[in-house]
């Protein structure tokens, strides 16, 4: 089966500073792979030339056959690429189902009840009429994934979207993330919590210092040499 997703010899510097070089990734329709790595290794570089963010100077990003290297971030969503951020970032004064109809709109010129539809899957039915600012943290995240999903992207990268939630928030979100992927969607998951992306993911690749230093399954990963030193310091 042909790659949902191909990363060709990518490369992307900062003035003299090489924060990528020769990235070579391939993510298959339907898998969930874990994208690892020690902070300053190029994890969300890579992710905001994959999404049209940035710009690599060199090499390709293919999805679903076209190469899309020089369309812009709109453009790609278009195609069915979509993001959650770390830090999430909703609109404020807009309720939590205003918040959804945004990009509804964008994407389906779909309406409130697509829009429930959504809520209701992921556990904030019963706060669509609240302003979403005042959301708890876990609620916000999973208001984060929930307008990522309502772009309908054929591919989802979750940007540490557990990142700081307590181990019991933790368990509240992972489900999401594999009933989207037992729908059909494509889920390239970036964190830090290594409990959460070993269980998650059917695949780990490991960035250290802009380039992938290992790949394999999750049990693979662990033991690698190299991983572990990149980790520890070792």
């Amino acid at each position: 089966m042909s790659a949902l997703l191909e990363v060709r010899s990518l490369g992307k510097r900062f003035g003299g500073f090489t924060a990528l070089e020769g990235i070579e990734l391939k993510v298959a329709p339907g898998e969930r792979v874990g994208l690892i790595g020690p902070n300053g290794s190029g994890k969300s570089t890579l992710v905001n030339c994959i999404c049209g963010a940035l710009r690599n100077e060199s090499g390709a990003v293919v999805f679903a056959g076209e190469d899309v290297t020089r369309l812009a971030a709109h453009q790609r969503t278009r195609r069915g690429m979509a993001r959650s951020f770390q830090v999430p970032r909703p609109f404020a004064s807009m309720s939590v189902l205003e918040n959804l109809l945004v990009p509804i709109e964008y994407a389906s010129k779909g309406g409130d009840e697509e829009a429930m539809a959504i809520l209701k899957d992921i556990g904030l039915a019963a706060k669509a009429g609240l302003p979403s600012g005042g959301l708890t943290q876990v609620e916000m995240r999973k208001l984060e994934l929930a307008r990522a999903m309502a772009a309908k992207p054929k591919l989802l990268i979750s940007d540490e979207a557990m990142a700081g939630l307590a181990p019991a928030e933790v368990d509240e979100v992972l489900p999401i993330l594999f009933r989207l992927n037992e729908v059909g969607i494509t889920i390239i998951m970036i964190e830090h919590i290594m409990h959460a992306v070993m269980r998650f993911s059917q695949r780990v690749v490991c960035l250290d210092a802009g380039r992938i230093i290992c790949e394999g399954t999750p049990g693979e990963v662990v033991k690698n040499a190299d991983v572990q030193r990149a980790y520890l310091g070792a």
